[in-house]
C-alpha cells in the first residue's frame, strides 16, 4: 500500500464515510447534542438561581420569572386576561409562572444546542434573556431603581456556565501516535515496498470530546446553582417572616361600632350551599400579583393628597388602631366573575371609616363643591384603583380594612390595610396592600383597568347563582332542595325566582337578610320528575330591577344573564 507523506489513513479515505478529525460527526456526536441540550438546561438553572440569590439583596419582587410574568400580565389583553381567570381561576399565577419556566426551559435547550458550534452566541442568547428581564424589571409600576439588577446577575451567571460547558463538548483529534512498521524505537521505520527508509505515520485517534470533564462540570454547576437557589430562597423567607411576625403580634382592637349579630335563619346550613360567611382560606383571590407582598405593619405609611386636600395625612398601622373602628358584615364581588361564577364572597371587615379620613383631610365630594371626582388608591405593588369619591363620601359603610372574620388581614388579601366600598366591583373599589391615596378626576387619571377596557364607574349588577344541584348531577325523582345566594349590594335582594325547562317562574324562599350589603341566601324544594331538566334563576333586588336574561361577558363592566344548570333526574 502506498502512503503519502503527512496524510494519515483516516484523512485519506475522509471521502468514503469515515469522518474527518476535529469535525462533529465523530462518534460522539449523537450523544453531544443531547448533552449539549442539558448544558443550556444547567445554565438556565444557573441563571435563576443566581438572580435569586441577588434578589435578596434587592427585593423578592425583582426576581426575573415575577417581573417578566408582571409585564405579561400587563401586556395580555383583557379577552386573555378573561380566559385565565375563567379557566384557572385563583390559579392563573401559577399556570403563568409554570408558563414561563416552560418556555425558559425550551429556550435554554435551544441555546445549549446552538453553543455546540457557536459558544458565543450560545452565551450571547443568554445575554439577551437577562436584557428582557432588565427591561421587564424598569417597566414595571412600582420599579425600583436596583430591580435589573437580578436580571443582569443572572445572565452573567447563566452565559459563564453555558460558555465553559459548551467548552466541554468541544470536538478534538486523539493524539497521533507515531510507530515503525518493523523499524526502531525512534519512530522511523522502512517500508520494504519502498526499498527505503520512508516515514510511517499512524492514523489519528477519533474525534472525541472529554466526557468526563464535562460531567464533573455539569454536576459542580448544578450543586452550585442549587445551593444559591436554596441561600437565595432562604434569605428572601426571613424578609417575609419579619412580616408575618408583624401581623402575629397584631391584636385588633374591640370595634367602637360591631356588627349586628346575624339574624337568626340567615345561614340555611344546607349541603352545597355556601355558607353565609366566607372563610379566609376560602375567600376568592383575583390580582395581578404574581408573589403576594408581604409588607411589615410597623414600617407600612399611608399617604393621602392630591386636589382638594386641605390637609396632607401620613398616617402609621398604630394610628388606624387608635381611630374608632366599625364592624361591617360586606360581600364583595368580581367584575371578572362569569355568570354562575365563584368569586363572590361574604365577609366580616374591620376597619376605619374612609370618609372620616378625607373629611380630615379636607376632601369634599363633587355634590359640595370639591374638585375631585375620583379617589386613586394605589398598592405597594403599584397597582391602581380609580373609585369615585360621591360613592365614597355618600354615607354607605366604606372602609380602610385592617380585620377579616375576626383576624387581622390575611396577606393574600391585603394585609396590612385594604379598601372595601360596598356596590362595586372590586377592580373600582377594593384595593389591597393599600399605600397611597390621591384625590384627582377621572378626565386626569385612567387607573390601571381602565387604561385595558374596562369601565370607570363599575356598580355591582343584580346577581344570584344555583350552588346546589351542580352541573349535570344524577339526582333522584322527587324532592330535590334547589338553593343558592344573590345579590345586589347597596340595594338587597327583594326576590329569587326559579324556572325548569322554561316553564313558569316559581318563588323560592328567602333567609333572613343580614344586611343590604350582604349576599342573600334562598331554596326552593323542586318536586323533580324523570328526565333530563334545565333548571334556571334569576333576583329581584329592591329598587325593582329584575336580572336581565341577555348574556353579556364581563368586560366591560361585570357579565349579566340567568344563571342555568343542566341535572339528570332517575
Amino acid at each position: 500500500m502506498i502512503r503519502i507523506p503527512g496524510v494519515s489513513e483516516q484523512t485519506s479515505r475522509n471521502g468514503h464515510g469515515t469522518a474527518a478529525p476535529g469535525r462533529p460527526g465523530g462518534p460522539g456526536r449523537w450523544l453531544r447534542l443531547p448533552l449539549g441540550a442539558l448544558s443550556g438546561l444547567i445554565a438556565g438553572f444557573g441563571a435563576l438561581a443566581a438572580a435569586e440569590l441577588a434578589s435578596a439583596a434587592v427585593r423578592p419582587q425583582a426576581s426575573p420569572v415575577t417581573v417578566v410574568g408582571g409585564a405579561a400580565i400587563d401586556l395580555a389583553p383583557p379577552p386573555v386576561k378573561d380566559f385565565a381567570v375563567r379557566h384557572f381561576g385563583t390559579g392563573d399565577k401559577l399556570v403563568l409562572q409554570l408558563g414561563i419556566l416552560a418556555v425558559l426551559a425550551l429556550f435554554a435547550l435551544a441555546l445549549g444546542v446552538a453553543a455546540l458550534r457557536h459558544r458565543r452566541i450560545g452565551a450571547a442568547g443568554v445575554l439577551l434573556f437577562g436584557a428582557l428581564g432588565s427591561a421587564a424589571a424598569v417597566s414595571r409600576p412600582d420599579a425600583a431603581a436596583w430591580d435589573p439588577l437580578p436580571s443582569v446577575v443572572g445572565c452573567l451567571a447563566g452565559a459563564v456556565l453555558l460558555y465553559a460547558l459548551s467548552g466541554r463538548l468541544v470536538n478534538r483529534t486523539a493524539p497521533r501516535r507515531a510507530g515503525a512498521r518493523g523499524g526502531d524505537d525512534t519512530g522511523a521505520g522502512t517500508d520494504s515496498g519502498q526499498g527505503g527508509n520512508t516515514p510511517v505515520t499512524e492514523p489519528a485517534g477519533p474525534a472525541v470530546f472529554d466526557r468526563r470533564g464535562f460531567v464533573a462540570a455539569a454536576g459542580a454547576a448544578a450543586v452550585a446553582s442549587a445551593g444559591a437557589g436554596a441561600l437565595g430562597r432562604s434569605l428572601n423567607a426571613s424578609h417575609l417572616t419579619r412580616a408575618a411576625t408583624s401581623r402575629a403580634r397584631i391584636h385588633l382592637p374591640r370595634p367602637h361600632s360591631p356588627a349586628s349579630p346575624v339574624p337568626h335563619g340567615a345561614d340555611l346550613r344546607l349541603p352545597g350551599l355556601s355558607p353565609f360567611h366566607t372563610p379566609n382560606d376560602g375567600f376568592y383571590r383575583v390580582d395581578t400579583a404574581l408573589v403576594v407582598p408581604r409588607v411589615d405593619a410597623g414600617t407600612w405609611r399611608l399617604r393621602i393628597h392630591g386636589k382638594g386636600v386641605s390637609r396632607e395625612l401620613r398616617l402609621s398601622f398604630a394610628d388606624l388602631l387608635r381611630r374608632d373602628l366599625v364592624e361591617r358584615d360586606i360581600t364583595l364581588t368580581c367584575v371578572s366573575n362569569q355568570v354562575g361564577g365563584p368569586y363572590a364572597g361574604n365577609a366580616r371587615w374591620i376597619g376605619t371609616h374612609l370618609a372620616g379620613l378625607l373629611r380630615e383631610a379636607g376632601v369634599r365630594p363633587p355634590s359640595e363643591g370639591g374638585p375631585a371626582d375620583q379617589l386613586v388608591a394605589r398598592s405597594v405593588d403599584g397597582m391602581t384603583i380609580g373609585t369615585p369619591v360621591e360613592t365614597v363620601m355618600d354615607g354607605r359603610d366604606a372602609m380602610l380594612a385592617v380585620g377579616m372574620n375576626g383576624e387581622p388581614l390575611p396577606f393574600a388579601h391585603g394585609f396590612p390595610v385594604r379598601m372595601v366600598v360596598p356596590g362595586l366591583y372590586g377592580y373600582v373599589s377594593a384595593c389591597k396592600w393599600l399605600t397611597d391615596l390621591e384625590l384627582t378626576t377621572f378626565d386626569e387619571y385612567d387607573a390601571y383597568w381602565v387604561k385595558r377596557s374596562w369601565s370607570r364607574r363599575a356598580p355591582i349588577k343584580t346577581e344570584s347563582r344555583i350552588d346546589t344541584p351542580k352541573p349535570l348531577a344524577d339526582l333522584k325523582a322527587g324532592t330535590v332542595p334547589v338553593a343558592g345566594v344573590a345579590w345586589a349590594q347597596h340595594k338587597g335582594i327583594a326576590r329569587v325566582e326559579i324556572r325548569v325547562d322554561a316553564g313558569p317562574w316559581h318563588r323560592a324562599r328567602l333567609a333572613a337578610q343580614d344586611t343590604a350589603d350582604t349576599w342573600r341566601q334562598w331554596l326552593w324544594n323542586w318536586p323533580a320528575t324523570p328526565g333530563r331538566h334545565t333548571l334556571e334563576v334569576r333576583a329581584t333586588d329592591r329598587t325593582g330591577y329584575t336580572q336581565t336574561s341577555r348574556r353579556a361577558d364581563t368586560v366591560p363592566d361585570g357579565a349579566t344573564g340567568w344563571h342555568s344548570v343542566v341535572v339528570t333526574v332517575t
